[in-house]
């Protein structure tokens, strides 16, 4: 798990792709402290594994799943990513639960300056649009950000100077795609609700009239 609070910007040195997969080599410093082969880095809001690591940079493989579903395949040599180490137990959450998995993409639509902010609105499709509700928590590119403004086709996200300095998101263009990955509540609901009977056997059983004639939902 993750926090979506980036430590370091990391820079892509290498990209060797496959047919449907690559190995990434990326320079680091901050994320590679205490590192072991095996850990967690999350990558512009992606889980990925060290494979391999050196002073200065560490390796991962990339799936071809991975490749399809996130903004990894644009990466190229000098590409710069946000990364941050998993959470540990005892480790203040300052931002919201990330998991690493990302929900799916979205694409930049456009930049507006507001006095020390600026609004970033993002096109997505309605399937990840259903999971994000105004004021809610939604991973960017493994940035932890609250949802400011959503309707069916945008979101938006305001991003102080102090997020601007540590992340990437505003170096970004217009039509650039970007990871993300939507509160896991909203998944978990309604995957009660789409379930006729959530626990049964021969003498109980919970389902959404229980729950309704209950005060639970």
């Amino acid at each position: 798990m993750f926090t979506g609070l980036v430590e370091e910007i990391g820079l892509v040195q290498s990209v060797l792709k496959g047919v449907k997969s690559a190995r990434i080599v990326i320079k680091a410093h901050k994320v590679l402290k205490d590192v072991k082969l095996g850990d967690s880095i999350c990558t512009n809001g992606v889980c990925l594994t060290i494979t391999d690591f050196k002073s200065t940079s560490f390796s991962v493989d990339v799936m071809a799943e991975t490749m399809r579903k996130s903004n990894l395949k644009n990466l190229t040599p000098n590409s710069k990513v946000n990364l941050e180490r998993a959470l540990r137990l005892g480790d203040r959450l300052g931002g919201h639960l990330v998991s690493g998995h990302i929900d799916g993409i979205g694409s930049i639509s456009d930049f507006d300056t507001e006095d020390n902010a600026v609004w970033i609105t993002i096109k997505t499709s309605s399937e990840l649009l259903k999971y994000i509700i105004h004021k809610g928590s939604i991973a960017i590119d493994g940035v932890s950000l609250t949802v400011a403004y959503v309707d069916e086709k945008v979101f938006k996200v305001s991003i102080i100077p102090h997020t601007k300095a540590v992340t990437t998101l505003l170096e970004k263009s217009i039509g650039d795609e970007v990871n993300l990955e939507c509160d896991m509540i909203g998944k978990y609901v309604e995957k009660l609700f789409d379930s006729d009977t959530v626990y049964d056997d021969s003498k109980n059983s919970i389902d959404i009239n229980f729950l309704k004639q209950n005060g639970f939902a």
